[in-house]
């Protein structure tokens, strides 16, 4: 009786003091940003065994959030029952932001991830779309492309030596710098093991949707049940929208960050089929 009285005196902000802690997260989805991580987050969270984040696909806290606190992370799960056998949340920029990956290293040393990875021309284009939809980008394609080196230069350095510095440039105009997926990935293996980390190709959750997800429950270590309804990703070859001789340029560009990405634990592909 005391309690509903003080909850319904002091409102929300009780409520949430008294909502039990949530369990911590034992998987994460990391990337890449159009990359396909929304639709792997949604079958995720059919899976019967997984309790779903509540704070929708994610909570941002390893890239932008972090300061809110380990309790406040923590209160966007729901708390440990027989119903589930897991939990976790996405977000795309945790692969690409220069302190993530040490960040989920020390905070969830056992953590199992997802990365799924597109053609990175395509990526690059379906990002600028996506900015430009949302009114983060003013420039077509090809300018933006050109800009990016000044918008960037210097931004992750700053974040390093500002952790609480956020960097609008770094978040919205980072069209080629996320398609240099090695980089971001071989970040990730210095804070987890390559074993704890399943790289899938979005173009193949395109072509084979239901082979992915066996992938996934086996790395989640969840049964393996089929979904009713699953969301199919859009195709995700270069659009006609990018003129040929850039569509090359920016192929030539990624050429050998994919070949450094296929030689990394756990990948072993390109996109040599799609171009």
């Amino acid at each position: 009786m005391i309690v509903r009285t003080m909850a319904a005196r002091w409102g929300a902000p009780l409520q949430r003091r008294l909502r039990p802690a949530g369990m911590a997260p034992s998987y994460l989805i990391v990337g890449t940003k159009r990359g396909g991580s929304t639709s792997v987050a949604d079958w995720v969270n059919q899976h019967p065994e997984v309790a779903p984040c509540r704070a929708a696909k994610g909570t941002h806290y390893f890239d932008v959030n972090f300061a809110r606190g380990w309790d406040w992370y923590l209160s966007k799960f729901e708390p440990a029952s027989t119903e589930w056998r897991t939990t976790g949340e996405a977000s795309p920029y945790y692969m690409f932001h220069p302190l993530a990956a040490e960040r989920i290293g020390q905070a969830l040393p056992e953590v199992r991830i997802i990365v799924s990875l597109r053609e990175p021309v395509a990526r690059a284009w379906s990002h600028h779309q996506y900015e430009t939809q949302k009114g983060h980008e003013d420039r077509p394609f090809e300018e933006a492309v050109e800009l990016e080196e000044s918008r960037l230069a210097g931004e992750e350095d700053r974040m390093r030596r500002d952790p609480s510095y956020e960097s609008y440039s770094h978040r919205h105009h980072s069209y080629l710098s996320r398609g240099r997926y090695a980089e971001q990935l071989e970040r990730l293996y210095e804070h987890v093991q390559p074993e704890q980390v399943l790289v899938v190709r979005t173009e193949n959750m395109f072509s084979d949707p239901a082979r992915e997800l066996a992938r996934i429950w086996k790395h989640l270590g969840v049964r393996d049940v089929p979904l009713p309804e699953l969301s199919h990703l859009k195709a995700t070859n270069a659009p006609p929208a990018i003129g040929h001789a850039l569509r090359e340029r920016l192929t030539d560009y990624y050429r050998p960050w994919n070949e450094r990405l296929a030689a990394l634990p756990g990948v072993g592909f390109t996109w040599d089929d799609v171009n």
